[in-house]
């Protein structure tokens, strides 16, 4: 009999202990920190290197190998998409996409260096 109570102190225990984890999950906890927000070509423009960027607009042209333009409302910009970042993706001149990567600043030039892209 002893052995069954303090088995039936243990489970209750354990239960007691692990509910806020559930009420916690249950009440849509998350991540609640800083995101990458979408951006425009201009303000693109003004970060400093190596910033997280995410920028909706359209790829209008290929200018050879992994470079292309890309440009929104604000502007146009360089962008570099390697082979393996387009995931099987096609995408034509006149659809609007997402791009997310980090702005690579070169002397008297900016170039956003794409991680990954989502056609909308």
């Amino acid at each position: 009999m002893k052995k069954i109570r303090s088995s039936l102190l243990v489970l209750m225990m354990g239960v007691l202990f692990s509910l806020p984890l559930f009420t916690q999950t249950a009440a849509g906890g998350g991540y609640t920190g800083p995101t990458i927000t979408v951006s425009t070509v201009a303000e693109a423009k003004k970060m400093r290197d190596d910033t997280n960027v995410s920028l909706e607009g359209k790829i209008t042209r290929h200018l050879g190998g992994d470079k292309y333009l890309f440009t929104d409302s604000t502007g146009t910009v360089r962008i570099e998409i390697d082979e393996d970042k387009w995931g099987g993706l096609n995408v034509g001149a006149e659809d609007v996409v997402i791009i997310y990567g980090e702005v690579d600043k070169k002397v008297g030039k900016v170039e956003i260096d794409v991680d990954r892209i989502v056609k909308k």
